[in-house]
């Protein structure tokens, strides 16, 4: 389903993602929809697929804020009118953690920082589950994570938070089984300790 579409960029791996508004698309996107740690691809649909992301943060933007009453209009002859337009919006922090590549009818992850750059008002998609479990699968079909020490790096203040939630989700989906299963329930736990070990220190 479409979120929003790229309005900038802060670096290289960094967007800014802009939520559809309730008012201007049909079906704009409900709250559980783009939480923490969610998984995004940014694709032109039907033309090119740019890059798949993780929510890291957001931001309320809302330029009226402590700025109350009537504006003047931009006509010759100002007068006081109610502002029509829906200035508040939600952006979204995005941080690019690699792309879909498909070969034949089967997608698997190239998994890293994009060599490209995504244009502005890209349209920003959620990703299914099958798609975030492909994205987990390299050329050979094993699953790898190879964003974790870029998302560690990059991810924002709470990197190591998100890292963490990333993985148990790919624990709770059941998108592996036997090994691969053991050495994430490790991870998690590790990641676990280290945050609770921040804490205490903070």
């Amino acid at each position: 389903m479409r979120l929003g579409k790229v309005v900038k960029s802060n670096s290289h791996c960094d967007y800014v993602v802009q939520l559809d508004a309730k008012g201007e698309f049909l079906h704009p996107p409900a709250p559980e929809d783009y939480g923490f740690g969610c998984f995004v691809k940014l694709e032109d649909l039907g033309d090119r697929h740019w890059a798949v992301g993780l929510v890291y943060n957001s931001q309320l933007f809302n330029p009226q804020f402590l700025n109350t009453g009537p504006r003047l209009s931009n006509d010759p002859d100002p007068f006081f009118t109610p502002d029509l337009i829906v200035e508040t919006r939600v952006l979204l922090g995005t941080i690019l953690i690699g792309e879909l590549t498909q070969v034949g009818d089967r997608l698997y992850g190239a998994q890293g920082i994009p060599r490209v750059v995504v244009p502005v008002n890209t349209p920003v998609l959620k990703m299914s589950p099958e798609e975030i479990h492909q994205f987990h699968l390299n050329a050979q079909g094993r699953p790898h994570l190879g964003y974790y020490a870029h998302v560690l790096r990059s991810g924002g203040m709470f990197a190591s938070q998100l890292v963490q939630q990333v993985i148990g989700e790919l624990i709770e989906q059941n998108l592996f089984s036997g090994g691969d299963r053991r050495a994430l329930e490790i991870l998690r736990k590790e990641l676990a300790w280290k945050n609770t070990l921040g804490s205490i220190k903070g």
